[in-house]
């Protein structure tokens, strides 16, 4: 039996069909159909049964599945394990970053993996969450770090490791602060508002927390970019809201000042892998050092925050 017409099979029905295997491997539908064809001649076995346009896997067809599964999954191992078996060269790393992650997040949570005594090759790549894991199916890549698990809509097989989670601080620029403005939260519902991009699990967390509050701020922008964000919110052009983990470098020179926190509110990161017990150095070096929090993994700090009982400065 020829592994890579197992291969073409394994994707299609993983997939969906021929078009969108041929999407994520980047080879026409007709090359995957003619292999699939190819290896049910081999085993003079049909593994695939047309219904109307689509296709659906033959009891022998649902057989070779389950084995495949296992297979393409011991695969992924052995290739992660064999790779980074030390050759006297530095290891390469190569990691997705979702563009909904802030980059500060993503630099903390990555930075454990650098260690200068054991030298590594990362290889970054930032991109959206759902082109990251099809990269990651394919094994282009050896982890993904998202701000949510795998969606349920994406069919890959991988494993979700949570790295830790944070809170929510509401940040506002000196400049739109007024006297007599209503404490925290309520001062939310008459500032102008900048959002996250739509793509964020803070994004949908924040509206989330707007509604239960019975708030409705004039949105003044939406942005896919943190720090682009922040650099509108220090002009003053709206209030926003960061990960409590990156509060301190965000407030930087003083200008920016903490109006309310809300705890209660989390925001989870994730490492997404193929392997279903971490293996891989440096994938360790970042589960390890997650186990802190990622609030002991910043720089700490005094924070100015808006007084809610006074609606001022504190």
């Amino acid at each position: 039996m020829n592994l890579k017409h197992l291969f073409y099979f394994w994707k299609t029905a993983r997939s969906g069909g021929v078009v969108k295997a041929g999407e994520a491997l980047h080879i026409t539908p007709q090359t995957i159909s003619g292999q699939i064809r190819l290896l049910e001649d081999s085993l003079d076995t049909q593994l695939f049964a047309r219904d109307g346009r689509s296709l659906e896997l033959t009891p022998a067809g649902r057989l070779a599945m389950e084995y495949a599964d296992e297979m393409f999954s011991l695969s992924a191992e052995l290739e992660q394990a064999l790779r980074h078996y030390p050759k006297g060269r530095p290891v390469e790393f190569r990691v997705g970053v979702s563009d909904a992650v802030p980059k500060s997040i993503a630099y903390r949570l990555l930075r454990p993996a650098v260690d200068p005594a054991d030298p590594v090759r990362i290889i970054c790549r930032e991109w959206r969450l759902d082109r990251l894991l099809a990269e990651l199916a394919i094994h282009k890549l050896d982890l993904v770090i998202a701000d949510s698990p795998i969606p349920p809509s994406v069919d890959v097989r991988a494993y979700n490791h949570r790295l830790g989670e944070s809170g929510l601080s509401f940040i506002a620029a000196r400049s739109l602060l007024t006297e007599g403005m209503e404490p925290f939260p309520a001062c939310m519902g008459s500032l102008p508002t900048l959002l996250p991009g739509e793509d964020s699990a803070m994004r949908r967390k924040f509206e989330d927390w707007l509604d239960r509050k019975r708030l409705r701020p004039r949105i003044a922008g939406e942005f896919d970019d943190t720090a682009l964000m922040t650099a509108f919110g220090r002009a003053g052009v709206g209030a926003f809201v960061v990960p409590t983990a990156i509060e301190q470098e965000i407030l930087g020179s003083g200008d920016l000042v903490v109006l309310g926190r809300a705890e209660e509110v989390r925001i989870e990161y994730y490492a997404i892998s193929v392997e279903r017990r971490l293996t891989h150095p440096s994938v360790l070096a970042i589960s390890d050092a997650a186990k802190a929090g990622l609030e002991a993994m910043g720089s700490g700090g005094v924070v100015q925050a808006w007084d809610d009982s006074a609606g001022r400065l504190a």
